[in-house]
């Protein structure tokens, strides 16, 4: 499973001009799912984002996690991150799972942090979403979950 997280201080999603998740201060969360990936993998990416200390603490230091400040996921999928341009100028997506398996694993994850973490948000799986976002940091940091 391949994520790309970035501390926010807003972030939001839209299909069709509507909004269909947002966050306040928190993590906005891009997935992969890729072939191989089941539920330990699922089970591992929750468990990393809910412990991940990327938020200061009173010292200025990157010690505190999203639960530690009560702040919001939210959980867009984006097969784009198994991109590989290797091969050329024209990236390949042969990486990435196919479309009923990452559907699954998407609302795995889904379903695994809203049952960990009261602030959950996220996209529709397959739409064409715009997403916002003001990186806090700015802080992106990439994931990958074997």
């Amino acid at each position: 499973m391949i994520g790309l997280v970035q501390r926010v201080s807003e972030a939001r999603v839209q299909v069709d001009g509507a909004v269909v998740g947002e966050i306040g201060a928190g993590l906005l969360v891009l997935m992969c799912a890729e072939p191989s990936d089941g539920e330990a993998q699922a089970v591992k990416f929750v468990d990393k984002l809910l412990k991940l200390r990327i938020f200061s603490d009173d010292a200025g230091k990157m010690n505190r996690s999203v639960v530690d400040i009560g702040g919001g996921l939210l959980i867009v999928s984006q097969f784009t991150l198994a991109a590989d341009v290797s091969g050329g100028n024209r990236p390949s997506f042969t990486s990435a799972a196919g479309p009923e398996v990452g559907r699954q694993l998407y609302e795995r994850v889904l379903a695994l942090a809203q049952q960990r973490h009261p602030k959950v948000a996220c996209g529709v799986f397959g739409a064409d979403m715009k997403v916002g976002l003001v990186n806090d940091g700015p802080v992106t940091i990439p994931l990958r979950i074997a």
